[in-house]
């Protein structure tokens, strides 16, 4: 029998796609699930693919040929672990495992070494685009040694998006450097999300219909914010409910779930000391909607503005515009603080991550691919790149344009008792970044009172350390 160049474990939807997808591009593929029954349905709905399915582990490793590509498509955590434990002992030295999951990059590392001591190759991919991308064509960022990019290179290149004719994927760095940067992505698709449901809230909030709102998003993504993300939402806007006649947006419970790749990335910013107020801000806008049953109570006992209206004085229009340039400003915010975790944990793992690249895959296929993406890569790949995508020309001047609309959305926000936490973070960074002078004087001053902790001065060289011994005694 003929052997497969390329395997699949775990046909949930996304591993099916991904499956549909490596075959159309003239591979025969064998797949393996732990369920039998869904495998023996997978085969039988697709009679005509060159797929092969096995009922048993070692069938499937001996159907593949070597070196063995073998793409793991389960839940990430413990059953990574306990698929990679099954098939060590199945396997022969160069052997290729790949996990394409939402795994944490410190997971990936470890698997990686583990992998390595028993002879195999590992590669944590990062793969994005949905159920969608993964069948027609998803970004793909994959992570470990050169020498085994090279030899998934082919399969990876030909089921990638393309765009320009170039394909949405590239060797990202070594070691667990693939699935770091797909956690990143996916801190990065959070707060774009939340972002639009800001602008959403706030039209809301004005008496703009989900019609209205729909021709705005679709308007919007016509121009310069053009985004798989803005177009979807145009899109939901204006789905109606075929039972009840209504608009499901309307007809869904405002509690949203995450599966925790936005927590890992806030959690790793912390531990990185990078500022990242735009996305924690979408991760806590998520958690706060999960607290439902609380907020249903709080609304009846803590008071908001006197005036419960949305205090609108301006044209519906100039409203639309201002928020645009708010939502488009944030959004640079945000992938700023995305790509300095990238870059400061690139230059501490040693991963030389090329950011422009980086940002080229994303253009195609992926859940955050935005027509804006092409002036980042040209960004970093520019002789000089940029120290913050802020200060990256085009987009210091977008910032410089509308950051007098953006103060007036969140003012707007905050006096009509909108919550607006990715506008305004990222705001308050956007500020704080371009600060000459911040109150921490007076913060180590109080640190250096209670605690000894000693500070710098202005009126001294760099690096030399002060510390008061006569504050004033406490009174009392």
């Amino acid at each position: 029998m003929e052997k497969s160049d390329f395997g699949l474990i775990g046909l949930a939807v996304m591993g099916q796609n991904l499956v549909l997808n490596v075959e159309s591009r003239g591979f025969q593929v064998s797949v393996y699930n732990r369920t039998t029954s869904k495998m023996e349905e997978f085969i039988a709905e697709n009679p005509d693919k060159k797929l092969v399915g096995e009922a048993t582990l070692e069938g499937f490793v001996n159907s593949l040929a070597s070196p063995r590509k073998i793409q793991i498509m389960v839940q990430a955590g413990r059953p990574v672990d306990a698929v990679i434990e099954s098939l060590i002992p199945l396997l022969d030295e160069g052997d290729i495992i790949i996990d394409g999951g939402n795994s944490l990059y410190t997971d990936t590392e470890r698997r990686d070494k583990y992998c390595a001591e028993a002879g195999m190759r590992f590669i944590g991919a990062g793969v994005s685009g949905g159920e969608e991308g993964a069948l027609k064509g998803p970004s793909i960022m994959p992570g470990g040694p050169v020498s085994t990019w090279e030899v998934m290179q082919p399969i990876f290149e030909s089921i990638s998006a393309k765009v320009d004719g170039e394909p949405c994927v590239v060797h990202i760095g070594k070691g667990g450097a693939g699935h770091f940067v797909k956690m990143v992505h996916n801190g990065i698709e959070y707060g774009d999300m939340q972002l639009i449901c800001e602008a959403y809230n706030i039209f809301k909030a004005a008496g703009l219909s989900n019609a209205e709102q729909a021709e705005i998003f679709a308007d919007w993504n016509a121009g310069e914010l053009e985004s798989f993300l803005i177009e979807i939402t145009a899109n939901i806007l204006k789905q109606k409910d075929p039972e009840t006649g209504t608009d499901i947006v309307d007809l869904i419970v405002d509690k949203a779930g995450q599966k925790g790749t936005g927590r890992w990335t806030v959690m790793g910013s912390v531990e990185q000391a990078v500022p990242f107020s735009t996305i924690a801000g979408s991760v806590e806008a998520r958690i706060l909607s999960s607290m439902r049953d609380q907020r249903k109570i709080a609304s009846g006992i803590l008071e908001g503005p006197s005036n419960w209206d949305f205090d609108l004085t301006m044209p519906k229009e100039e409203l639309v515009a201002k928020v645009r340039n708010a939502l488009f400003a944030s959004k640079i915010v945000s992938y700023a603080q995305g790509l300095d975790l990238i870059s400061k944990v690139g230059e501490d793992k040693n991963w030389d991550l090329n950011l422009g690249e980086i940002a080229k895959i994303w253009r195609g296929g992926c859940i955050i691919r935005a027509k804006f993406l092409n002036h980042i890569t040209d960004a970093y790949q520019a002789a000089t790149p940029p120290t913050n995508l802020m200060l990256a020309p085009f987009f210091t001047d977008i910032l410089n344009k509308g950051q007098q609309d953006w103060r007036e959305v969140v003012a707007l926000a905050a006096t009509n008792g909108i919550p607006v936490p990715s506008f305004g973070g990222s705001l308050s960074y956007y500020d704080a970044y371009r600060a000459e002078r911040l109150p921490a004087n007076l913060l180590q001053a109080q640190r250096d009172f209670f605690g000894a902790h000693t500070y710098e001065r202005i009126d001294k060289p760099e690096g030399e350390f002060f510390h008061t011994e006569d504050w004033p005694e406490l009174m009392g």
